[in-house]
């Protein structure tokens, strides 16, 4: 497989707080890779310096075999790098569809109706709901409409930064689910989840984030069997 994302010794900081400490890591095309830590290790902040909200002191971002570092957020949009934040962040006054509509804003137009059908089929409750206001949908809704805004652009990477957060237990299993089909439809994904076990369950790679550092690498599966990751992540 042909390596998408190389991330090489970046260094970020809060002021003086050195919050990601010479983290290197890397996705291949067609994978899912996901990063786990627990709270404050530093797993939002290395999505949002892939992604160009937050900027590196040292070290290098490639996407494609390009540089990004320096890149503008909205044009690693149109380069295919797409983030679904913590939080979702749609917009609550829109309808669904005109979220959809916004995920495409770099499109201009180009097939756009086409690839809201392939997200109403993706998300079929979506479809029920396209001319509702976002603001007024379930939390498991809104999340599925974050990441179908996101799919809009048809990126190459999809990045999702605690899909699960605030969900029941059987909407995280539907969000799962979701990751799971899109994987198996060709979507490279780079995921950060609390949830462990759910994260490692679909990962076809993982890193373990502590205090700003990797501790750990490892397949999925591999993972799931440590002992150091059972007992500090899974209750084991």
């Amino acid at each position: 497989m042909a390596e998408l994302l190389k991330v090489e010794n970046i260094n970020v900081y809060y002021g003086a707080i050195h919050a990601i400490k010479d983290v290197s890591f890397h996705v291949d095309e067609g994978e899912i890779v996901t990063l786990i830590g627990a709270n404050g290790a530093g797993k939002s902040t290395t999505l949002k310096t892939v992604s160009a909200l937050l900027h590196s002191k040292t070290g290098s971002i490639t996407f494609a075999g390009k540089s990004i570092s320096g890149v503008a957020p909205h044009k690693l949009v149109e380069h295919g790098l797409a983030h679904v934040p913590e939080g979702r962040r749609i917009f609550l006054q829109m309808t669904v569809e005109e979220n959809l509509e916004m995920g495409a804003f770099t499109r201009r137009g180009a097939g756009v109706a086409e690839s809201m059908e392939q997200v109403f089929e993706q998300f079929p409750r979506l479809r029920e709901r396209r001319m509702q206001i976002a603001g007024t949908l379930s939390g498991g809704e809104q999340q599925m409409l974050a990441m179908g805004r996101a799919l809009m652009s048809k990126p190459r990477l999809l990045m999702l930064d605690e899909p699960s957060m605030g969900l029941a237990p059987i909407l995280v299993e539907q969000i799962f689910d979701i990751i799971s089909a899109l994987h198996k439809a060709g979507t490279t994904i780079l995921l950060v989840e609390q949830n462990a076990q759910m994260a490692l369950s679909v990962a076809d790679r993982a890193y373990v984030l502590e205090t700003g550092k990797i501790s750990i690498t490892g397949t999925g599966a591999e993972l799931l069997q440590s002992d150091a990751v059972k007992k500090a992540y899974l209750g084991g």
